[in-house]
């Protein structure tokens, strides 16, 4: 008989032990804090400010930055770790880090000149300043590359007049990462600058906080730049080369959104399965009936998929391979996965489901904007083909 080939070695999908270590503890964290916490973040609309205090002592605002700006070094694949066990708390917890962690500081920590780094980074991986992510405007949405917000140079500065908004805590952050046309003629291939911009220097006014469907405690809002004056040196990476910055910063922001889709979908999977041995109904558990079985086999099986997607593209992240594809994959499935795990998961719950105290009609709320913000999962398909077809 042929000698029986040796399984490859290159192939590990077990976490290292400081990633497992990483994970049991947000567990906890979330277990012992954060989800007994929903229903007052629901009530309030506000995250406790002692709750805050301990996401900044737990070091979770500097989770995937370098550890020489004082950030825990744990790279995109720790990052999407921890935040597939936040995503088992309220979206307002999540929320409020994607917005600073993901995308808000993101851009700085990608692009940002050392200088910038060193004078800001530290601030932010502690938690002492906030940050967001201003692309989106009234009338640039899908469309990105189409802003109007402009920043025109005198001198040593930058002036910016425009509108932003949907800009999730753009009412709490310090600083933003702003993109603005500086040369209409060239759009989005040459002609948009990013900008780290203070929110409470002069010129800039903040918009009431949008009343949404779901994500109680986490806000969006309005920002408002008129001749709002900002220092050349606050440029984050080359002039006209903005547009580039926000792709590439959305990109590792798609992988830690779905990773959160995970993490939801993981706790959503959970109480149907023991809702469904508890619930008898026609004299045996409802886990015993055909149709509830295959609603937690469909589950299991999508979440099993979409946690191996998140992994695969946060590991090619961490080896600074090229990964626009699988990050727009990771967006689509898993959000649009999220979804329909909760839809089920209400639906196993029946009439409970549908009731406050369960949570899940909560969680059923914030899933929807899931397939919209980050670029909407109709922008993802055409980002997959695009790149399907190059």
């Amino acid at each position: 008989m042929a000698a029986v080939a040796q399984a490859p070695q290159s192939l590990n999908f077990e976490l290292p032990e400081d990633l497992k270590l990483l994970k049991s503890t947000i567990r906890e964290f979330v277990e012992k804090e954060l989800w007994p916490a929903a229903a007052q973040v629901e009530d309030s609309d506000e995250i406790p400010a002692a709750i805050l205090d301990k996401m900044s002592e737990m070091g979770l605002f500097g989770l995937p930055f370098a550890e020489e700006y004082g950030g825990a070094g744990m790279g995109e694949l720790g990052y999407c770790v921890a935040l597939e066990e936040l995503g088992r708390a309220s979206a307002a917890f999540s929320n409020l880090l994607g917005a600073h962690c993901s995308i808000g500081a993101m851009a700085l920590h990608l692009d940002g000149s050392k200088e910038l780094k060193d004078r800001f980074m530290p601030q932010l991986c502690a938690g002492d300043k906030l940050a967001c992510f201003a692309l989106s405007e009234p009338n640039a949405g899908s469309d990105a590359a189409n802003i109007q917000t402009a920043a025109r140079r005198d001198g040593d500065l930058f002036v910016l007049n425009g509108v932003k908004h949907y800009i999730t805590s753009g009412d709490i952050a310090d600083f933003a990462s702003v993109f603005a046309v500086t040369d209409r003629s060239l759009g989005a291939r040459g002609g948009i600058t990013a900008f780290w911009v203070d929110l409470n220097a002069p010129g800039i006014t903040r918009g009431p906080n949008d009343k949404k469907m779901g994500l109680s405690g986490s806000h969006t809002c309005e920002l408002i730049f008129q001749d709002a004056q900002v220092p050349a040196d606050r440029v984050i990476g080359k002039i006209g080369a903005g547009f580039l910055t926000a792709m590439k910063t959305l990109d590792m922001g798609r992988l830690s959104l779905g990773a959160g889709c995970v993490g939801t979908s993981q706790l959503m999977l959970e109480k149907a399965i023991a809702h469904a041995k508890d619930r008898v109904q026609f004299g045996k558990p409802i886990a015993r009936q055909q149709a509830v079985q295959f609603m937690l086999a469909d589950m299991a099986t999508e979440i099993y998929a979409a946690r191996n997607m998140v992994y695969n593209g946060a590991w090619k992240a961490d080896r600074a391979e090229r990964f626009t594809i699988e990050a727009a994959m990771v967006k689509r499935y898993c959000s649009d996965m999220a979804i329909r795990v909760v839809d089920r998961a209400l639906q196993i719950h029946g009439g409970m489901g549908f009731m406050k105290e369960t949570g899940i009609e909560r969680v059923y709320r914030d899933a929807r904007i899931l397939a919209i913000y980050e670029g909407t999962n109709e922008i993802q398909r055409m980002i997959i083909a695009e790149e399907l077809l190059k």
